[in-house]
């Protein structure tokens, strides 16, 4: 089988309920067969669950991570833990979740209590809590970084049926931050919560020519701040957020809190790009028209309308559509020279760009598997949607691959949820409490239950 396959699998287009295998989100993996699937209702019953069986344990979580992080032998077992949902326990500064709680869910029970995370969020909101924490899902704004660097208390059970609680002064407590299902099954997390807060976001568009301190400036300068560069014609759609003046705030409130939106400030600049950007999706996906979810990914950059909302309401506003999503974690002070290196790249190859290049840089995280670990980052991402018969533009994954070559040898760490070439990787030099995670993970999964050929390629 071609390298690419691998890596970048074709989508299966064929209906899949009525089949006996389960198949990730974007259904271009088998994760599993349904026979194998088994729902506990209660940590109690999972519990017994591990005790009775033998083979290997994965948890299906929403399935949203390339098939190869779920993907289990007929032997095994495979969890779907939905049951174990919603407010375990509170209290004046933090929230207790079941770990099988999406997002979505998390966010709308905090907001209720005027109450929020200090970490941004992610875009898609249909992730579970357990499995954002355990892939290292974060948001943007260097004050912040992953939604793991929030968790308190961790509850997991391990591999014998027994349960572990992890709190945040243990020594090991860094290794179950981001634990990519490697070390037992996670039930509870506690989420420390700070003050409820609105913000306003600024949209405009900009030169890219000095994107390599612009960048670093609009992330200084801005609580929040997310960019979109189109490398094609060296522009950039940039979002910046800042908390909320008391007049924005009050409006928010009046208008049943729902987003404020700050008058139609009509920006023709982009419109070009947007539809240079459309041209290229519709040839590459084979799909003709205005219809498609992904093609409202890119007329939305035509928006310059500034808006005022909660941090949910602003940032979390992903668009579900399978597709090839690749990220990269860089240093942060390298990253201007990073995109000036971009820049020389693709002047000199001229690739195809699918999509622009999106650009979000966090605070450092404590997490030792966090692609932020130790240092502020900025991650670059990369998309390629599927066409309509299940294949991918080859040019769009001949850029994807050239890239992330680039940012590896700058000492690039790939998001643990999204796609990458692991071969690109020397993780000891990357990771360094690489050792140390090993080493948890020995202590705590010994007969490595909770391994599959993903993690046995990264640990053993």
């Amino acid at each position: 089988m071609k390298k690419d396959a691998l890596l970048y699998p074709l989508r299966n287009t064929q209906n899949t309920d009525d089949t006996p295998a389960l198949w990730n989100w974007a259904q271009n993996s088998v994760v599993g067969q349904r026979q194998q699937l088994h729902q506990p209702r209660s940590e109690a019953e999972l519990q017994q669950l591990l005790r009775d069986s033998h083979g290997k344990v994965r948890v299906l979580g929403s399935r949203l991570s390339p098939g190869r992080m779920l993907c289990v032998q007929p032997q095994d077992v495979l969890l779907d833990l939905s049951a174990l949902r919603g407010i375990l326990a509170q209290d004046e500064e933090s929230v207790t979740f079941a770990a099988g709680t999406p997002l979505q869910q998390v966010y709308d029970s905090l907001t209720k209590m005027d109450r929020m995370l200090a970490s941004s969020p992610g875009v898609i909101a249909v992730q579970t809590l357990a499995g954002a924490l355990a892939t290292g899902t974060h948001g943007q704004g260097l004050a912040q970084s992953s939604l793991a660097d929030e968790a308190l208390h961790i509850r997991m059970v391990l591999a014998d049926g027994s349960v572990r609680e992890f709190q945040r002064d243990d020594a090991d407590f860094p290794a179950a931050m981001v634990s990519l299902g490697a070390l037992g099954i996670v039930t509870a997390i506690t989420l420390r919560t700070q003050p409820f807060r609105l913000f306003t976001c600024h949209k405009f568009a900009a030169s890219a020519d000095s994107l390599e301190q612009d960048l670093l400036t609009w992330n200084e300068q801005h609580e929040l701040s997310k960019a979109w560069w189109f490398v094609d014609d060296n522009l950039m759609h940039v979002w910046n957020a800042d908390v909320a003046s008391a007049e924005d705030s009050q409006a928010w409130y009046d208008h049943q809190r729902e987003v404020i939106e700050h008058g139609d400030q009509a920006d023709s600049s982009l419109n070009d790009t947007i539809d240079q950007t459309l041209e290229h999706m519709h040839r590459d996906t084979q799909i003709h028209g205005k219809g498609g979810k992904q093609f409202r990914t890119v007329t939305r950059f035509r928006d310059f309308t500034d808006i005022s909302g909660d941090i949910y309401q602003l940032f979390c506003r992903g668009i579900a559509v399978p597709q090839i999503n690749v990220e990269i974690g860089v240093p942060l002070a390298k990253t201007p020279e990073i995109i000036s290196k971009i820049k020389a790249w693709y002047a000199q190859n001229r690739p195809h760009m699918h999509y622009p290049i999106i650009l979000r840089c966090t605070g450092a995280s404590q997490a030792w598997m966090s692609p932020a670990h130790q240092q502020p980052t900025c991650f670059f991402g990369f998309v390629v949607y599927y066409a309509d018969d299940g294949s991918l533009s080859q040019d769009g994954l001949h850029f994807l691959t050239e890239v992330e070559k680039l940012l590896a040898a700058e000492g690039g760490r790939p998001h643990w949820g999204k796609y990458y070439d692991p071969q690109r990787y020397q993780w000891r030099a990357i990771y360094p409490q690489w050792d140390a995670f090993r080493a948890v993970r020995e202590q705590l999964d010994p007969t490595h239950r909770f391994s599959n050929d993903y993690v046995t390629a990264l640990f053993d």
